[in-house]
């Protein structure tokens, strides 16, 4: 199993290049659905985000064959506890690897667009060079928008009240101060017992319940500290709480797109401002908001930088007992 590794504001992307084995279906959703219910695909996943190959905040994907015209690849995400519709950092990530290995013929100056299928639609990362180097990359997302706000959660530390927005994949916004905490890394561990917590309070309500029932389910939980604004719009930092516990060191690219649905919908943001958003160790994407719908929701850009991190061939010896690895928390 080949892969190739990078990092998107820290937070890990493992693009499997050779070895993956063939995802049976018609659309990249039909896909995801295969590789979540058959053992023999899911074990490879398993095999690369579990130790010793991985860690517990591993976070990747598989190619597969690209879904609409135009599009280069469809793309399967996956993490620790399974598979993603959307991975804003992944899609950063897949540009800058798709420019760099010539997957797509590129200019030496200037923006190189890669369109790619994911479970939530379709995505472009265009990626900018200067003297054929990649210096950034920013995707346009599938539309943001706002699900519900000030919905009232119980926890362990009384009632809070959380905002929902779809950015790909749901997620429950909440100011960091509502639980008593801050976005820093001292507070990562209480951050993340709060975000389960309001997780789990959400699941099977109808907040969590999408049109296609196979993008439901709350994914993420955004815990953010506002930062007053710079000259072009708000400063915020935030840390998103995902799947079981995982904590993204990016400041999360569809959670960003989520964000921007909310500061538009409150006014804090228009066309033309930036969103200056700043992750839990101090890295910072930058979301636009390019248009607005007819029904109120936001067609979002979202822009960082991604890096190479290394490559490397994963075998699964027969007579290893630990099999498809193990993960320790």
């Amino acid at each position: 199993m080949s892969v190739t590794d990078y990092h998107t504001a820290g937070e890990p992307f493992r693009i499997v290049t050779a070895g993956a084995p063939e995802i049976p279906g018609a659309t990249v959703l039909e896909r995801r659905e295969a590789a979540r219910s058959t053992p023999a695909i899911d074990a490879v996943r398993e095999l690369l985000v579990n130790e010793p190959r991985g860690h517990a905040a591993m976070y990747g994907c598989f190619l597969v064959p690209p879904e609409t015209p135009g599009s280069l690849f469809g793309v399967l995400f996956w993490h620790r506890e399974g598979y993603s519709t959307a991975c804003g950092h992944g899609t950063i990530a897949l540009g800058a690897w798709a420019v760099r290995t010539g997957r797509v013929e590129a200019v030496r100056d200037g923006v190189t667009e890669v369109p790619m299928d994911v479970p939530s639609g379709r995505v472009v990362a265009a990626v900018t060079s200067e003297g054929g180097e990649v210096r950034k990359v920013a995707f346009r997302n599938v539309d943001a928008s706002v699900l519900g706000r000030d919905i009232e959660v119980a926890t362990k530390l009384g009632p809070v009240k959380v905002d929902l927005a779809y950015g790909g994949a749901i997620y429950a916004c909440v100011p960091a101060s509502a639980v008593g905490l801050a976005v820093l890394p001292e507070h990562h561990t209480d951050l993340v017992a709060a975000g389960r917590e309001i997780k789990a309070a959400l699941s099977g309500t109808e907040w969590a319940r999408h049109t296609d029932s196979r993008l439901s389910g709350v994914y993420g939980v955004i815990f953010h500290d506002d930062l007053g604004d710079t000259g072009h719009g708000p400063h915020q930092r935030n840390v998103t709480v995902f799947a079981d516990g995982q904590v993204d060191r990016s400041p999360c690219g569809s959670g960003t797109s989520a964000r921007l649905a909310l500061l538009a919908a409150e006014g804090r943001l228009r066309e033309g401002d930036v969103l200056t958003h700043d992750s839990i160790i101090g890295t910072t994407f930058a979301g636009r908001i390019l248009a607005t719908r007819e029904n109120g929701s936001v067609v979002t850009e979202i822009e960082g930088t991604a890096h190479r991190t290394g490559e490397s061939v994963f075998t699964l010896d027969p007579e290893d007992e630990l099999g498809t690895g193990f993960t320790l928390r």
